[in-house]
């Protein structure tokens, strides 16, 4: 809003502020009450070796995280969701399984489980874990087998081992390449007793295996029923455990297209976007004249991804959670647009929820946010599902950094010491005002650990501490994950923030995360976490999970503001660059940052740049 316009509202708005505010057309109906916990809860993510270390190595585990259960029951969240804590090499983070039956003993035990769901249920906060069916490690006892085993032997069909081109085999059998960068195929020596090919003299090549991530990823094959059967056991194991849910790693990519044939695109390196240009195209600017359907250029595509295939799978996942009681839910991580074609996910029969990644990547731009947030809903309430908001997660830059670059648009996949760095004071503000933005929604909500400390983006990692595969594999073009993966800060004056009892943590942390600590941000009025936890205490009063959603007519136009009534409570964030000034008549029930009311008898209220409100009409 410019400054003329800004003056204009002050001076014309109706002395009522109901009137302004008054809602237009319905947008989403919402519930009224929500009757499955998954439809309007509030899921904390937890990055198990990042969130607090009970042993004193200087990795995180399970101990650690069942002794800030109380941190995260006063923040006022419904549940958790547990990133990989099963036994692995730890070549991607976990996210490599060679076992998922079992704790890694990095993380504690099977019993440290137990006492940390029984302890979460005891204080009301349900506990979701990862899944990864796409693919396993290679230290996998199947894939293990599938090397020892001979060409076409059922223990090799169950991954996707194929003859390569070529005329001796010594290209690949196709031209997919890795979301971590370079090629998808790994080949192999041949016959039983097989390793991967180092050129030596003596070696005899084979086949080729598939890996849409790291080598050390084997794709699995899921036309194979030995493999539909297996994660189905495995789902029961943790269900009798006593999870509350999975949230499904790569969702979208476990099914290819037959024959898997040739692609003109390359998958990017940041995850959730394609390009057909080269690895430093995928800083991708969000393009802020989204298209109608909300999309973003956060779907992938290609015949790897968003086969039809995957929905029998999920409908067959979805019988067994409804053969346990509590609501379990299935969540899927699936880069997928349009919003139509992601809403397939979680018709009523197959996952309840979907990351929304379209909401991720959008400008920090009203127009856009309008147009996502309303094609959203649109589509989920076509199939009867709620929409699943997120602003962070252990894959993407942080927002309150992302939202602090030159062009808050942009999607680095890390970001180095050499580049530019985000604004961190103006990130922060934006980073707040899109969480309360987000928070007001009606359906979920996710957070990824440390935003509700303000975390930003740690951007001067050493090249050697960084562990993420997709730095290694881009020969350092692209800096990874790991800044947004760093251990948590708890005491602003301990060795390593209070992160373990020794001081050590497995990446370092910037001397910034002082001041972020949460022992130095509880109790203080107007810290991070305190409006975060102000908010979820109102969402939650005020049932706006399982609201409504409406614009509010006066600003449906406007170029910098987005302003919506969910039930009776009006959110409207400021994304200008000049106050807006609302007429006298509201209560201010929550606030991103400091608000200006004045000292009158009927005050009002001016809401600063890159600021939301959550406001009620007196």
């Amino acid at each position: 809003m410019s400054r003329t316009d800004s003056t204009l509202l002050a001076t014309t708005a109706p002395a009522d502020a109901g009137a302004l505010l008054a809602p237009g057309e319905l947008v989403h109906a919402g519930p009224g009450e929500a009757p499955e916990w998954w439809r309007d809860a509030v899921i904390y993510q937890v990055y198990p070796r990042s969130f607090a270390d009970g042993d004193g190595d200087g990795i995180g585990d399970l101990p650690g995280i069942t002794s800030k259960l109380d941190h995260l029951a006063e923040l006022g969240v419904d549940a958790v969701w547990l990133s990989p804590f099963y036994r692995s090499p730890q070549k991607d983070a976990g996210y490599d399984v060679a076992d998922y039956r079992d704790v890694d003993p990095l993380f504690g035990t099977l019993a440290d489980l137990d006492e940390l769901l029984a302890k979460a249920h005891a204080r009301g906060i349900r506990v979701v874990v990862d899944l990864v069916p796409n693919h396993t490690s290679d230290q996998h006892a199947w894939f293990q087998a599938a090397l020892a085993a001979p060409e076409g032997s059922p223990e090799r069909a169950r991954y996707i081992f194929r003859e390569g081109r070529g005329e001796n085999g010594e290209l690949p059998p196709n031209n997919w390449q890795s979301i971590f960068g370079g090629p998808a195929w790994t080949r192999v020596t041949a016959g039983a007793g097989a390793r991967p090919v180092t050129g030596a003299a003596d070696e005899v090549p084979g086949q080729w295996y598939l890996h849409l991530f790291d080598s050390s990823q084997p794709d699995l094959d899921w036309e194979n029923p030995e493999v539909r059967s297996e994660f189905e056991d495995v789902l029961r194991f943790w269900l009798d455990k006593g999870v509350d849910g999975f949230r499904i790693d790569v969702a979208h990519g476990m099914v290819k297209a037959p024959g898997l044939p040739d692609w003109d695109g390359t998958v990017s390196m940041v995850e959730g976007t394609e390009t057909t240009d080269s690895a430093e195209d995928a800083e991708d600017v969000v393009d802020p004249g989204a298209p109608e359907d909300g999309s973003t250029g956060a779907g992938n595509s290609g015949p790897m991804f968003d086969q039809d295939g995957v929905h029998e799978i999920y409908r067959d996942w979805h019988q067994v959670l409804a053969q346990y009681d509590g609501d379990r839910a299935l969540v899927a991580e699936a880069w997928v647009e349009p919003l139509s074609r992601l809403a397939r996910y979680v018709r009523p029969d197959e996952m309840h929820q979907a990351f929304n990644f379209s909401f991720l990547t959008t400008a920090w731009s009203a127009a856009p946010l309008r147009t996502v947030i309303a094609a959203s809903l649109r589509a989920n309430d076509e199939v009867g599902a709620p929409t699943t908001w997120v602003l962070s997660n252990h894959d993407v830059v942080r927002h309150a950094s992302r939202l602090g670059l030159e062009n808050p648009s942009l999607r680095p996949n890390g970001i180095f010491a050499h580049e530019p760095q985000p604004d961190e004071e103006l990130g922060l503000r934006r980073a707040r005002a899109a969480s309360l933005l987000m928070l007001g929604l009606p359906g979920s909500s996710y957070l990824y650990q440390g935003e509700e400390l303000g975390l930003p983006e740690h951007t001067a990692l050493p090249d050697d501490v960084r562990e993420d595969p997709a730095f290694f594999r881009t020969q350092g073009a692209e800096a990874g994950r790991d800044g947004c993966r760093v251990p948590l800060p708890w005491h602003a004056d301990a060795p390593g923030y209070g992160f373990g009892p020794s001081g050590k943590t497995w990446l370092p942390q910037p001397e910034s995360y002082a001041r972020y600590a949460a022992d130095a941000q509880r109790g203080v009025a107007g810290s991070t976490y305190e409006t975060y936890r102000a908010a979820l205490a109102t969402r939650r009063a005020e049932r706006l999970g399982s609201g409504t959603l409406a614009w509010v007519d006066a600003f449906a136009d406007s170029p910098d503001v987005v302003a919506f009534r969910n039930r009776d409570v009006v959110v409207l964030a400021n994304l200008g660059t000049e106050p807006v000034v609302l007429p006298h008549g509201v209560e201010v029930l929550a606030e991103s940052g400091p608000v200006v009311t004045d000292r009158s008898a009927d005050p009002q209220v001016r809401v600063p740049s890159d600021t939301t409100v959550w406001l009620r009409a007196l």
